[in-house]
């Protein structure tokens, strides 16, 4: 199971971006990379082609590592993310929690 999943909302640590908030929209985990919305962000220039009609300069979302962003919990901020089981029945389930208050992610 994965620290950081698409469509979780991540704080930038360090870098130029620092402070930054944006959501996952792709995580790379053979390169330990995640690509945030709206950060990192750099102007690529586009070739007009066939599937492409429209060509010109395009913004282009870049990845950013996975140690340089933590999870957002809704009530403490940025955080690191903890495991523990969680058993319905018979079956058990991986669970990510909150480090400081102990909350489900």
């Amino acid at each position: 199971m994965a620290r950081l999943r698409k469509g979780d909302e991540v704080e930038v640590l360090s870098g130029k971006e620092r402070s930054k908030r944006g959501t996952v929209m792709r995580v790379l985990p053979k390169e330990g990379r995640v690509i945030v919305e709206g950060v990192n962000v750099a102007k690529k220039h586009q070739r007009q082609t066939k599937a492409r009609v429209q060509g010109g300069i395009i913004d282009k979302d870049m990845p950013i590592r996975v140690d340089s962003v933590a999870l957002v919990c809704p009530k403490d901020g940025a955080v690191r993310v903890g495991f523990t089981y969680k058993t319905e029945g018979e079956r058990r389930s991986k669970v990510r929690i909150c480090r400081t208050c102990g909350r489900e992610l």
